[in-house]
């Protein structure tokens, strides 16, 4: 798989002193975790991925319950197993957030994750697995596509501070209502070096959000854990 589209519109096409700001800005972002996709040639992995994918479309409950590991966890709780994993994921509700949820993961690549105990789980998002150890995890998350445009206000008729590339940024607000009352964008609001700006919530990632996490045993691809960072 390879990396995410880029969003919004291309540089070439902002004004020449806003493209001079957008790329002093950008030269100022240091931190980056670039998208991977660790697994992305394992045949076996791209297959299962696929099939998950396409129950989550059809919310084909049977087959996301059948790939579960009997110790999978689901929460900070330390619950394990497939009945609370139902249960913590609401999966008898119409609304579950997990098709969203787990879809959304599975879109941002993969990465190998070394557990305390020695064993090995891929993981997606990619975030969680190759997260910088001298970065504070609960102070900032990573940009999760090329170009994201860093808006001056949360609205995307606002004026443009910077355009940014798998960028690790500060986050002062995590959830920002869209400026317009009838708009139903959420944004996050991030530190530049010089000010705050505003970037789409979908284009960002914790890397205490929810993850994904895999291991290939003898009967196919087990989900040992959709859970916080910790859980």
């Amino acid at each position: 798989m390879g990396a995410p589209e880029k969003h919004g519109k291309s540089l070439p096409l902002l004004p020449l002193a806003l493209a001079c700001a957008v790329s002093f800005a950008a030269a100022a972002q240091e931190m980056k975790l670039e998208f991977v996709d660790e697994a992305a040639r394992d045949a076996s992995w791209t297959g299962f991925r696929k099939r998950l994918l396409a129950a989550l479309e059809k919310r084909d409950l049977k087959f996301v319950l059948s790939i579960l590991d009997r110790n999978v966890r689901a929460g900070h709780e330390g619950a394990r197993g497939g009945a609370e994993f139902r249960r913590l994921w609401s999966l008898d509700a119409a609304d579950s957030p997990l098709w969203r949820e787990l879809t959304a993961a599975l879109m941002l690549g993969s990465a190998w994750l070394r557990r305390e105990d020695g064993s090995r789980e891929l993981c997606a998002p990619y975030v969680l697995a190759r997260w910088p150890q001298d970065v504070d995890p609960m102070k900032h998350g990573v940009l999760v596509a090329r170009e994201v445009l860093v808006k001056s206000e949360p609205s995307q008729d606002s004026p443009t501070l910077a355009a940014l590339s798998y960028a690790i940024v500060p986050v002062a607000d995590w959830e920002v209502d869209d400026r317009a009352r009838e708009a139903r964008q959420k944004w996050v609001r991030i530190r530049l070096k010089e000010a705050e700006g505003y970037v789409p919530e979908e284009q960002i990632r914790s890397p205490v959000e929810h993850a994904a996490c895999f291991v290939r045993t003898e009967g196919g691809w087990r989900m040992t854990a959709f859970a916080p960072a910790g859980g």
